[in-house]
């Protein structure tokens, strides 16, 4: 049955928005400027501002009443806090990774890897997506569709901060090696290695993003 059409351009609206808002082109402190997107893209500001209030539900955007919606900055405490939940859930994930993958699955990991380096080697700014395509098909070997919901809202949430810092790519170097640490780990069916290559590479990331937001 095909969705109402208000539906279906509710649900555009949000991935658009999300779009915008997850690469920076909405910068980190910017308000949502609620006229000159809704022209940009052709609709109404009804679905707009659906998808606004969406975005807002899983912390990407902060609404405030009669002011609108701005996205928000990174801050040293929530970035502690979301790595703090992260780490909780991902090292968890990694275990039953490790435990629950196939075959396709590793290969899939090993496709990521592979398509991150090639990325990486243009000198081209790490793009997000790819970050997320490697732990989604980590979250795919785990099998749990529970950890995989709150693993996705934390992830959102953490590539919004860091698109507001500076490139650092021997921080993304470093990230690359670690993606494939873990996959030799998941590929073995080590669990506690999976767990320490994980924990290893989050307090990495998280570090880096303190020490970004220091110089900043």
């Amino acid at each position: 049955m095909t969705p109402p059409l208000h539906l279906s351009l509710a649900g555009q609206t949000v991935d658009v928005l999300r779009e915008l808002v997850l690469t920076g082109e909405i910068p980190p402190g910017e308000r949502v400027n609620e006229v000159e997107l809704a022209h940009r893209l052709g609709i109404s500001r009804g679905p707009l501002r659906e998808a606004i209030r969406h975005l807002s539900s899983e912390g990407l955007l902060v609404l405030v009443p009669n002011k609108g919606a701005h996205v928000p900055k990174a801050d040293a405490d929530e970035v502690r806090a979301l790595f703090e939940l992260r780490s909780a859930l991902e090292c968890a994930a990694a275990e039953l990774a490790a435990s629950r993958r196939t075959d396709g699955d590793v290969e899939r990991l090993r496709e990521v890897c592979a398509e991150s380096r090639n990325t990486h080697r243009t000198g081209a700014r790490f793009p997000y997506r790819l970050d997320l395509a490697f732990h989604q098909a980590l979250l795919d070997a785990a099998r749990s569709p529970r950890i995989a919901e709150q693993v996705r809202l934390v992830q959102q949430r953490v590539v919004l901060l860091r698109a507001g810092l500076k490139d650092d790519p021997p921080h993304q170097q470093a990230s690359l090696d670690d993606h494939d640490a873990l996959v030799a780990a998941i590929a073995a069916g080590d669990t506690h290695q999976a767990n320490r290559a994980m924990r290893r590479h989050l307090s990495r990331v998280r570090a880096q993003m303190l020490t970004s937001l220091d110089s900043a």
